[in-house]
């Protein structure tokens, strides 16, 4: 045991010294909270991890370590106006691009779609201050779990020290393939952030509409309605089933939703993933505050990549 690990290190160095020679720096990841990777996750996984900030009145709290999904949700509830979310400051960037500089490294970030989150116009701004360190920053167009599953991939190819060029092609690829669809389980966030009328509001809760989201140019918009939440959750199956192609990767779909809350739901897909997947363990991640601010703290989230 103790030398096929030895072994392994051996490997693992000489083949860091042969793209050291190659040419190729080694590639820091960049995330941030609205991937819903915890920060243990993100500690675990290897990549620097930037949070973003949710307002309640005139109170603002990071939401990696001073406000988690269990807190939030309760002020949430509780809270009479919808609370604001924030992009992470530029200064938040600092000491990660300073550490670069230092290391002689470059680094991919990975931002939540521009039409939902400001963040891909911070990590720009801090970017423009380290002109001499190369910095990618890439418009995922999406939020939630498909960022967190990116993320991961291109930690990997980091690992197997590919180029920075190579992993920013195949995120780029991912994401021109990637579908997301969500359910809520109410329309009251929709009506409070202006995102549906009052009108539709009552009709829709009159007669129990389940709309399904989607993300269409990096902006949330409603994919279809079902009458029932079982209906539209087992739409969302067929979907999967129907565009994530049976020679595909399978195993980047993944669920984002609140897990003390739609302990129902995440039997439901787990059980369906098993049954016409064959999926044991399918990825689960916390749905972001972002997200949950505009549809609700029961948004299920499911995203997958047709490639």
């Amino acid at each position: 045991m103790r030398f096929d690990l030895l072994t392994q290190l051996v490997e693992y160095r000489l083949l860091e010294i042969f793209y050291l020679l190659k040419g190729n720096k080694m590639t820091r990841i960049i995330g941030d909270t609205t991937s819903g990777l915890t920060p243990e996750q993100a500690k675990e996984i290897g990549i620097d991890y930037i949070p973003q900030i949710v307002i309640f009145g005139d109170k603002s709290y990071r939401d990696d370590y001073e406000i988690d999904p269990v807190t939030f949700v309760k002020m949430l509830e509780a809270s009479k106006e919808l609370p604001k979310t924030a992009a992470p400051p530029p200064s938040l960037y600092t000491p990660i691009f300073e550490k670069l500089r230092e290391n002689k490294e470059d680094a991919l970030i990975l931002a939540p779609s521009v039409k939902v989150s400001g963040t891909y116009r911070s990590a720009m701004t801090a970017k423009n201050d380290f002109p001499d360190v190369d910095i990618r920053v890439i418009d995922t167009g999406v939020i939630g779990g498909p960022v967190a599953m990116e993320l991961i991939e291109a930690k990997k190819m980091a690992d197997q020290h590919r180029s920075l060029d190579e992993i920013e092609n195949y995120i780029n690829l991912l994401n021109k393939n990637v579908r997301f669809y969500a359910v809520v389980d109410t329309l009251e966030y929709l009506y409070k952030g202006g995102r549906i009328g009052g009108a539709s509001k009552l009709f829709g809760d009159a007669l129990q509409i389940k709309p399904i989201l989607t993300l269409k140019d990096g902006q949330v918009e409603a994919f279809e309605k079902q009458r029932t939440q079982k209906k539209a959750l087992l739409r969302i199956v067929d979907l999967v089933q129907a565009e994530c192609p049976k020679g595909g990767n399978h195993g980047l779909i993944s669920l984002s939703l609140n897990v003390n809350l739609c302990q129902e739901e995440l039997s439901f897909f787990r059980q369906e993933f098993k049954e016409r997947f064959g999926f044991e363990n399918v990825p689960v991640f916390n749905a972001p505050p972002a997200f949950m601010v505009h549809a609700g703290p029961k948004v299920v989230l499911v995203s997958f990549f047709t490639i």
